[in-house]
C-alpha cells in the first residue's frame, strides 16, 4: 500500500483539494400532483480531501452542461478548489475539455491563474482504488438513502432539502477529541472546519416509526433524515470500532479516554459524547465495563457500546 497524497495531509483551507463522484439515479417528479412526470436525478458528491468535509448536490442528468451547472453550485458555497480529482466518467471528461477551451482565452487564464491556480487530475482507467475517500462516502450515502427513501417519489424541492440535511448530518461526524482535558468534552468535526463550531439540527419530534400514510408530504422528508441517521451512524460507528476477533487482542479502554456512546434513540447530529473516568476490569484484566463523565451525567456503560475516538498517541 502506498503513503497518503500530499493533498490528504497538507495544511489548507476546506475544499482547497476535491474529490468527486456520482450516485444514483432517484426518481423525482415535477410536481405533489398525482400524476405528475417523474425524471432521474442524480447525486453529486464533492468530498474534501484534507478534512473530509462533504458536500452534497443534486443533478439532474449525467450530461456535461448538468456538471458544470452542479460544480458552478459548489464554487459559488466553498470557493474555487487548487486540485479536482475524479475518475474518468464521460461527464467530467467533457467538462474539463469545456473548461480547458475556456481556459485557452488569455485574459480568462490570467484573471483565474491570478486569483487561484485549478487543475484537473483524473485516475487511470479501471482503478476505482485511486479515488477510496470519495468512493467510501458515496458508497455509504448512496446505499442508506436509497434504503430510506424506497419506492417513495421526492420533488426537485423535497429531495433537494434531504440531501442538504444529510450532508449536515455526514459534516456532524466526530473525529477526534479537541484536548485531553478531563472535563473537556468537546471533539473535532468536519463542521468546524466549514463554521468554526459543530453543525446541530433543530430538534424535532421522532416520527421514524409512524407509517408513511399518515405523514404530510414534508413530514416523510423529515422521516427519511430520521432513518438515515439512525442507519449510518450506526455504521460510522462500526467503522472506528473495527474488531480482530480471535486474531489479536485490542487495547483496553483507560481513564481519560474520549468515547462515543452508542445510543440509536438520540435525535438527527446529537452525538452521545463523554470521558471516561473508571474502569472496570474482569478476572482476566480485560476492561468490559466503564464509567463515563457525559454532560448529562455519570453513566456506566459496556464496552461493546462505546467507540473509542482516535487520539494523539494511538
Amino acid at each position: 500500500m502506498a503513503d497518503l497524497p500530499s493533498t490528504r495531509v497538507q495544511q489548507c483551507r476546506p475544499f482547497s483539494n476535491v474529490g468527486m463522484d456520482y450516485g444514483g439515479p432517484f426518481t423525482i417528479k415535477e410536481s405533489q400532483r398525482r400524476n405528475s412526470k417523474t425524471h432521474k436525478a442524480y447525486l453529486g458528491l464533492f468530498v474534501c480531501l484534507s478534512t473530509k468535509a462533504v458536500h452534497l448536490e443534486v443533478v439532474t442528468d449525467l450530461t456535461t452542461e448538468a456538471f458544470l451547472a452542479s460544480f458552478d453550485r459548489f464554487v459559488a458555497r466553498r470557493g474555487i478548489p487548487v486540485q479536482i480529482y475524479s475518475d474518468c466518467g464521460t461527464n467530467y471528461v467533457g467538462a474539463a475539455k469545456q473548461l480547458q477551451t475556456l481556459f485557452h482565452d488569455a485574459a480568462t487564464k490570467e484573471a483565474l491563474h491570478a486569483r487561484v491556480p485549478c487543475q484537473w487530475r483524473f485516475n487511470p482507467p479501471a482503478a476505482p482504488h485511486f479515488g477510496g475517500i470519495w468512493e467510501a462516502a458515496i458508497k455509504s450515502t448512496k446505499l442508506h438513502l436509497k434504503k430510506v427513501v424506497g419506492n417513495q417519489v421526492y420533488t426537485l424541492e423535497e429531495l433537494m432539502t434531504l440531501i442538504t440535511r444529510i450532508e449536515g448530518v455526514l459534516n456532524s461526524r466526530p473525529l477526534v477529541a479537541v484536548s485531553t482535558d478531563p472535563n473537556d468534552l468537546s471533539v473535532l468535526t468536519p463542521g468546524h472546519f466549514l463554521i468554526g463550531q459543530p453543525i446541530l439540527a433543530i430538534p424535532e419530534h421522532d416520527i421514524s416509526d409512524i407509517p408513511q400514510n399518515r405523514l404530510k408530504r414534508w413530514q416523510l422528508v423529515r422521516q427519511a433524515l430520521q432513518s438515515f441517521w439512525k442507519r449510518w451512524s450506526r455504521e460510522y460507528l462500526h467503522t472506528l470500532q473495527s474488531r480482530k476477533k480471535w486474531f489479536h487482542q485490542n487495547p483496553s479502554l483507560g481513564v481519560g479516554d474520549v468515547v462515543v456512546i452508542n445510543s440509536p434513540s438520540r435525535p438527527p447530529l446529537m452525538w452521545q459524547l463523554g470521558r471516561v473516568i473508571d474502569v472496570h476490569p474482569g478476572a482476566d484484566q480485560v476492561v468490559r465495563v466503564a464509567t463515563i463523565k457525559t454532560a448529562e451525567g455519570i453513566l456506566k456503560r459496556p464496552v461493546v457500546k462505546l467507540v473509542k475516538l482516535p487520539t494523539d498517541n494511538a
